[in-house]
Order: structure tokens, then sequence, then C-alpha cells
């Protein structure tokens, strides 16, 4: 962070601390931040419990929930949260990746671009949508492509800042692959940015992550030219 932001930041109050620091998209590891005891609770207990505080959420904002339409609404948040759109949270819902041999002897890069991304953003808890762009060039094994999708979901699916999730998918990939040569680049909008704050519905953030052969210029440039991004 730059010398002004630090000036900047000893005068800001808490609350305006949060926004500050939500604003600025920070990303302090490239783990996920997690208790040790994240995972002792099991699935039935934890739907429970958070369907009971946004129940109390919902209160607190004055809704009137004998209505019939929003009386199901905390039970359906909760099983969302942890079944679905959170379910990456927990590693026993990491997929399951099957390797194969290089038969064929394929040297060059294999690139999987557009996959659909969906994340939510860790600051304000809005979504994330866009698009993941991956690549490798295998040591010797290879994936089933279907199996860089469910990779690409898993990460997406937790609270996230993106610089965290393309480091993510690119660390799972380099150890299931075996390669240090991969691509990652996620060009995703925040709903965070066009919802709420700025409101600026037409901006989009990119983020790169390349390792190995990938950090040779002809060589990033030969994967850019196939996602159509321009280096």
């Amino acid at each position: 962070m730059s010398e002004l932001k630090s000036i900047e930041k000893q005068k800001l109050s808490s609350s305006e601390m949060i926004d500050f620091m939500g604003d600025e998209h920070v990303s302090s590891s490239a783990d996920t931040p997690l208790r040790a005891d994240a995972f002792e609770m099991d699935d039935d207990l934890k739907i429970e419990l958070i369907e009971k505080h946004f129940r109390e959420i919902m209160n607190i904002l004055g809704l009137d929930l004998t209505d019939d339409s929003l009386n199901g609404t905390p039970h359906r948040v909760a099983k969302m949260y942890v079944k679905e759109i959170f379910s990456g949270l927990n590693p026993a819902n990491k997929p399951k990746i099957s390797m194969f041999d290089n038969k064929y002897k394929y040297n060059k890069m294999l690139v999987e671009k557009n996959i659909t991304m969906y994340s939510n953003c860790e600051h304000h808890f809005v979504p994330i949508i866009g698009k993941v762009h991956v690549a490798y060039i295998s040591a010797g094994q290879v994936i089933g492509l279907s199996k860089i999708n469910r990779i690409v979901q898993y990460y997406a699916q937790r609270p996230q800042v993106q610089e965290r999730l393309t480091k993510q998918i690119a660390n799972e990939l380099k150890t299931v692959l075996g390669t240090d040569d991969v691509a990652v680049v996620i060009d995703a909008h925040h709903l965070c940015v066009s919802s709420r704050g700025v409101t600026d519905v037409n901006s989009s953030t990119v983020t790169a992550e390349y390792t190995g052969k990938f950090n040779d210029q002809d060589v990033r440039k030969e994967f850019l030219s196939y996602i159509e991004l321009k280096g």
C-alpha cells in the first residue's frame, strides 16, 4: 500500500476502515482464511444455525416473515450457503482428479478457455461472475477436460478475492499435473462494483498467474492469442 494510503488509513474510523479495506480488495494469503475448527460442525447444524441468524437479519430489516414468499427464505439461504455457493470451503467436496498418461506425446500447450465462473466477493458477499482461461504443458500426465472446470468451480465456491482465486487454481493444476508450466487468466465482473459503491456496470477485472514456460514472452503471447486477450 502506498505511503499516501497509509496516511489516509490513520485518519479513518473503525467503520470507515472496514469500508476502505473492502474497496481495496486486499488478499492477505493464497490460502482461504479458515479457522482450525471450521469443519467440526456438520452441514445440517450449520444450516440450522445460519437459518436462525439470517431470519434475525431479515427481522432487523423489517421484513414480514409471516408472508408466504419470505417465510422459507432463511432456510433456502442457509442451504444455499452450505451446500452450493460456499461448498468449496469444505475439503470433503474437493473433486477427485484422475490423471492419464500422455500417450499421444502431445508436448504443446493445452488451452481450455471461457470456463464460466461464479464466485462471491468475501468483502460484501455479492457475486463475482466471469470467465476463466487455463493452459498447461504436460510433463507426462494429462487431465480430463471436465476436471479443469471442476477445479475452477471448487475454488470459486467460497468467499473469494479474485487474485487469490487465480493463484489457487494455478497451484492446484501444478500439483495434480506435476508440471510448473501453467497459466490462468480470469476476467470477471464484481457486483460489489456494479451494484453498489461506484455502480460501474461496464468495468471488469483481469488477473493472471503464469508459471514455468509461460513466463517466456513468446509462450505467453501464444496463450493470450488463443484466448483473444492482448498481452
